[in-house]
């Protein structure tokens, strides 16, 4: 009788997960926070960075990611963090030059821990690991060394895919040596969806290898032969999917990032109606 009843239950267990979670009663999932990435929105930053950013907030993204590299589009730290404070919008993230943990590194620590951040990120490693699997290793060595420095901060230093990471170098692809390479407790990833997609990649089947990495995700969406970006529901990737396949998602930024808008702000508040009407 017990086998029985265990049986029974598991049975139903199993079942359950092939169930949507809002029939069975529990609350479906959603992002409960929407992000963007500055650099989806490159040129009105230019052109007005404060107006920009109070957009972004009255469309109703949360968080957005700066772009340390272009030292947040002409705003000092102060300035940044006073635009941050009157929009009420969150900066978990900013965008960096690989190159900055080399140089400064505790000085752009204590500048991420003032403005509230979590985490800094290289959208990409240098041209050298785009030849060669021993400077991919070089770099991971760093990472590693500068995780170690962000740590102390309460900070964490993460990577970000760009398409030509599938390409494997004498057999191997960057991400998975620098994943092997790179020790958990000091160095995150930042997976970009439409980036993996644009590369041939795929998305889910890398989020399912190395579900305890991805912390932090770029939200992008391609056409149906990859080559570019557009608008997140127009794309040919499943990102309800995706994103009902995260673990503790609330506990990792997601940001917006279509590169290829003809209208910056427009693509940012169909994305984020996009985004804010999915549930799972």
């Amino acid at each position: 009788m017990l086998r029985r009843s265990f049986l029974a239950s598991a049975a139903a267990a199993l079942a359950s997960r092939h169930i949507p979670r809002s029939a069975l009663g529990a609350p479906a999932g959603k992002l409960n926070r929407i992000g963007i990435e500055l650099y989806a929105v490159r040129n009105a930053m230019k052109a007005n960075p404060e107006g920009t950013l109070e957009a972004l907030a009255n469309i109703g993204y949360t968080d957005v990611e700066l772009l340390w590299s272009f030292k947040n589009f002409g705003q000092s730290i102060k300035q940044v963090k006073a635009s941050l404070k009157a929009t009420g919008l969150k900066a978990p993230s900013a965008h960096m030059a690989p190159e900055t943990i080399l140089t400064e590194w505790e000085q752009r620590c204590a500048e991420a821990k003032e403005l509230g951040m979590t985490y800094l990120t290289a959208p990409s490693l240098p041209n050298e690991a785009n030849r060669s699997i021993e400077a991919v290793k070089l770099w991971a060595t760093r990472f590693n060394n500068a995780g170690e420095v962000a740590r102390r901060f309460g900070l964490w230093i993460a990577l970000h895919n760009e398409p030509n990471h599938e390409k494997p170098i004498m057999g191997q692809k960057p991400m998975e040596v620098f994943l092997a390479e790179t020790d958990p407790k000091l160095v995150r990833f930042q997976l970009d969806v439409g980036n993996m997609l644009m590369g041939g990649g795929d998305p889910l089947d890398f989020l399912q290898r190395h579900r305890d990495r991805c912390w932090s995700f770029h939200l992008k969406n391609v056409v149906a032969d990859r080559t570019k970006d557009t608008e997140l529901a127009k794309g040919v990737f499943d990102l309800k999917a995706f994103l009902a396949a995260v673990p503790e998602l609330d506990k990792k930024p997601c940001f917006v990032e279509q590169e290829g808008s003809g209208d910056e702000l427009a693509s940012a508040r169909e994305n984020y109606a996009y985004l804010r009407g999915l549930s799972w």
